[in-house]
C-alpha cells in the first residue's frame, strides 16, 4: 500500500443493475495487471463475484474490496450491487469511500436504481465521474444519455469523451473508438489484446467540426470555476492541457461537475481513460475534508472532534462492514487517521468496550493477505473483534471520537421459516445471527403466537437469496413459508391520558400518576419518537425511567402486534407521592399510560408502498398500465424512452408478489421493471379488517 496519501483513491463503483459495473471492474483489473484474464459475468468467472449465488445469478450481491496499482496511483476499489434489495450494500460503501464512478448503459440511460445510488452519493458528498457504457449495444445513445443524467440528476456534466458511431459491429456506423476532447485525438483500442494496446491518431475529417464544438462547449462550461482559463478563451489564446486537468479536479472535487467518459466495458473500449480521469479527477484522502465526530471524553455536550487524515493523528476508523464466518467475523474498516497495528487495543466509544485487534488482513477480493500495520487511508479487514458492529467507530484508546454511525432503510417483505427437527432449531438459531452480523438490513425473530421464526429484508430476491444460503450453505433442514408484509401501525388521532400506578409490592404501597400524549408524527428521524414537556414538574430520575419504559413499548409494537412509526410520545406531566413513588412505580405508570393512549389514539394500519419503474414496448403499453391499475397501482407518469415506453408508478407491495412474472408473460418477455421501497402508506379497509 501507498504511504503517499496524494497518490491513494478510495473509489466505488455504482450504478443499475446490469449497467456493466462489474465487467467495468474487471477490465480495470486487467489493464493494471493485477489479472491476466479477463473475467465474464455470464461465466460466473469474475474475480468480484465470488459468491455462488452470485455466479449463478449474474449479479452482485455483495460488494467486493480490491486493491491495485494504476501508473503512479494506488487504487482501493469497492464494486457494489446494483439491485435495490441489496442497496445496504452501496449505502455503507459510499459512506467511507472518496470518490465514485458511476457507470450509466446507453440503451437504457439513467434507470431507477442510478437515480438511487446517485441520492446516496450526495447524501455523503461523494465526487464522482460518469461513465456511459455499452456503447456496443443495438440502440446505444450517449447524447440521449447525456440529457437524461443532466435533466433527472440535477448535475453539471462535462463530456470529456465523444463515441465514434453506436451500436454492434453489424450496424452501420459502429462504435468504434473515442475522440479524446482535451488531447483532441482519436483513440481506437486493438480486438486483438483485449483492448490493452491503443492507437492514436487525428480526428477525422467527417468528426473534426463536431469535436471541435464539443471542446468548444466544454471549455466554456470549466472557464466558470477558473478566472485564468476565462482570460485565456476571452484572448483566444491555446489553453494547455495541464490547465483543463487542473480546473476539471478542483471543480469535481467541489461536486460542481461531474466529467463524462464513455465506452464499452464489454469490448474493452474506454477503461484506460476511466483509469487515468480516476487518477486525475478523483479525491486522495487528502482532498477530502477532515472527518468529524463526537468527543464522548468531553464535559461539554456534544462536543465536536475532527481527525485529519495523517499517520500522526490519533487512530481513528469505521466498521462499515462485516462478512460473517464460523471462524471469526471479518470486519471491514476504513482508516480514517493515525495507524492501527495488529495485537493492538482499541476503543469502540458507542458500545463503550475496548476491543482487541488481533489481525489485519489486506483484502483482494476472495483472497487475504495478513499485514502488522496500517495507516491512514487504507480500507482493511480485523479479525478478532467481538462487539464491534456495522457503523461503529474504533479509535485511539486515549483520544475517543464517535463518528456519525451509518443508517439503513426499513425492512418491507417477511417470510416465516421452521426448521423440521428440533436439532435444527439451535443450529438455525446461530446461523441467523450470524447472517444479522453480516446484513444489517436482515432481520429475524421468534414469532411468540406461533412458535415461527420470521425473516425480513429488503425484497423478494433478497429473502429469496437469504433462503438458498441457509439449505446451500449452512445445510438447513427448513421449511420456507411464502412471503408477507411488513405492515406498520400508526396513531389514527391524538390522545391525552393519565397512566396511574397503585399497588402494593413486597409491603411497599407505590404509588404515581403520568401525564402522556401520544400523536401522529412525521418529522422524526427514528418511527417513534419519545420527548418531554414537562417542566420541573418530575424529579429527573423518575423522568427518566418513565421515558425509557415509553420507548421500550413504542419499539415493541402497536395494537395489532406491527412495528409503530410515525408517532410522538409526550409526557405532559405527573404526580408525585412524598413516600409512594419511586422508579419502578413511574414505570409501571408509563406502562399504563401508553396502553391506554394507544387504545384511544385508535391505530391505523400501514402498508409499504413501492416505486415502480416499467419500461415497455409500445404495443404493450395498454396490458400493462390495465394490469397496475388493478394492483391498485398510481401512475405518476410515463415517458418514451428511444423505442420503449417507460411508466412510473407507486403500488402497495402486497399487490406485487410475482409482478416480474407476470409483467413478462404479458410483453413476451420484452418487458423490464425495477422496483423500490417508496413510502408507507395507510392501508384499505379490508386488508385492516383481516387482522382484527
Amino acid at each position: 500500500m501507498t504511504t503517499d496519501l496524494t497518490n491513494l483513491r478510495n473509489i466505488g463503483i455504482i450504478a443499475h443493475i446490469d449497467a456493466g459495473k462489474t465487467t467495468v471492474t474487471e477490465r480495470m483489473l486487467f489493464y493494471c495487471g493485477y489479472s491476466h484474464r479477463v473475467g465474464q459475468v455470464d461465466k460466473g468467472t469474475t474475480h468480484t463475484d465470488s459468491d455462488p449465488e452470485e455466479q449463478q445469478r449474474g449479479i452482485t450481491i455483495l460488494s467486493a474490496c480490491v486493491s491495485f496499482p494504476w501508473k503512479d496511483v494506488t487504487i482501493n476499489l469497492i464494486d457494489t450491487p446494483g439491485h435495490v434489495d441489496f442497496t445496504a450494500e452501496v449505502e455503507r460503501s459510499l459512506r467511507v469511500l472518496d470518490g465514485g464512478v458511476v457507470v450509466f448503459s446507453a440503451r437504457e440511460g439513467v434507470e431507477a436504481q442510478s437515480e438511487t445510488v446517485w441520492r446516496q452519493a450526495d447524501k455523503y458528498h461523494v465526487p464522482r465521474l460518469a461513465m456511459i457504457n455499452k456503447m456496443d449495444r443495438e440502440g446505444a445513445d450517449f447524447f440521449e444519455t447525456l440529457d437524461e443524467i443532466r435533466a433527472r440528476l440535477d448535475c453539471q456534466p462535462i463530456p470529456l469523451m465523444l463515441p465514434v458511431g453506436a451500436g454492434p459491429p453489424h450496424i452501420h456506423d459502429a462504435f468504434r473508438g473515442l475522440i479524446d476532447l482535451i488531447g483532441m485525438k482519436m483513440l481506437t483500442f486493438a480486438a486483438e489484446g483485449e483492448g490493452a494496446e491503443i492507437s492514436v491518431d487525428d480526428i477525422p475529417e467527417e468528426m473534426q467540426d463536431e469535436a471541435e464544438l464539443w471542446r468548444s462547449q466544454m471549455l466554456d462550461q470549466i472557464s466558470l470555476y477558473d478566472d485564468e482559463l476565462t482570460e485565456l478563451l476571452l484572448s483566444e489564446r491555446p489553453v494547455p492541457e495541464e490547465l483543463i486537468h487542473k480546473v476539471l479536479r478542483r471543480a469535481t472535487l467541489h461536486n460542481e461537475i461531474v466529467p463524462v467518459l464513455c465506452g464499452s466495458a464489454l469490448d474493452g473500449i474506454g477503461i484506460q481513460p476511466l483509469l487515468d480521469a480516476v487518477a486525475a479527477y478523483l479525491p486522495s484522502p487528502l482532498d477530502v475534508p477532515p472527518v468529524e465526530g463526537v468527543d464522548p471524553g468531553s464535559k461539554q455536550k456534544d462536543a465536536k472532534a475532527k481527525r485529519k487524515p495523517d499517520v500522526k493523528e490519533p487512530f481513528c476508523g469505521l466498521v462499515f462492514k462485516i462478512q460473517a464466518d464460523r471462524h471469526g467475523d471479518l470486519h471491514y474498516v476504513r482508516v480514517y487517521s493515525g495507524e492501527l497495528k495488529a495485537n493492538s487495543r482499541v476503543y469502540n466509544p458507542g458500545k463503550d468496550k475496548k476491543e482487541n485487534i488481533p489481525q489485519l488482513w489486506r483484502i483482494q477480493c476472495d483472497r487475504r493477505k495478513q499485514v502488522d500495520k496500517v495507516t491512514a487511508g487504507d480500507i482493511i479487514g480485523v479479525i478478532g473483534l467481538r462487539h464491534s458492529i456495522t457503523g461503529d467507530t474504533l479509535c485511539d484508546t486515549k483520544k475517543p471520537i464517535l463518528l456519525e454511525s451509518i443508517t439503513f432503510p426499513e425492512t418491507v417483505i417477511s417470510m416465516a421459516i421452521e426448521p423440521e427437527t428440533s436439532t435444527q432449531r439451535k443450529k438455525l438459531a446461530d446461523v441467523l445471527d450470524m447472517l444479522r452480523r453480516q446484513d444489517p438490513t436482515f432481520r429475524a425473530k421468534e414469532d411468540e403466537q406461533t412458535g415461527q421464526t420470521i425473516i425480513s429484508g429488503m425484497g423478494e430476491l433478497h429473502l429469496e437469496v437469504i433462503k438458498h444460503r441457509l439449505l446451500r450453505d449452512f445445510n438447513l433442514d427448513v421449511k420456507v413459508h411464502n412471503p408477507r408484509v411488513s405492515y406498520r401501525e400508526t396513531a389514527e388521532k391524538a390522545a391525552e391520558v393519565v397512566g396511574e400506578c397503585h399497588r402494593t409490592m413486597a409491603g411497599q404501597q407505590l404509588s404515581a400518576r403520568l401525564g402522556v400524549r401520544l400523536e401522529p408524527f412525521q418529522g422524526g428521524a427514528v418511527p417513534v419518537v419519545v420527548t418531554a414537556d414537562c417542566g420541573d414538574a418530575l424529579p429527573a430520575e423518575l423522568l427518566t425511567a418513565a421515558m425509557e419504559v415509553l420507548s421500550e413499548q413504542g419499539q415493541g409494537g402497536g395494537l395489532l402486534g406491527f412495528p409503530l412509526m410515525h408517532v410522538k410520545i409526550t409526557v405532559t406531566g405527573g404526580e408525585v407521592h412524598d413516600t409512594e413513588s419511586n422508579v419502578l412505580a413511574f414505570r409501571m405508570a408509563a406502562g399504563d399510560a401508553f396502553n391506554k393512549a394507544l387504545r384511544e389514539a385508535g391505530i391505523v394500519l400501514l402498508e409499504p408502498i413501492m416505486h415502480l419503474e416499467v419500461t415497455t414496448p409500445e404495443e404493450n403499453l395498454g396490458e400493462i398500465v390495465s394490469d397496475l391499475q388493478q394492483r391498485r397501482a398510481s401512475i405518476t407518469r410515463t415517458h418514451i424512452r428511444g423505442k420503449n415506453t417507460v411508466i412510473d408508478a407507486a403500488a402497495p407491495l402486497a399487490n406485487l408478489f410475482g409482478y416480474s412474472t407476470a409483467m413478462r408473460g404479458l410483453t413476451q418477455g420484452r418487458a423490464t421493471c425495477t422496483m423500490e421501497p417508496f413510502s408507507y402508506g395507510p392501508a384499505p379497509p379490508e386488508v385492516l379488517e383481516g387482522f382484527l
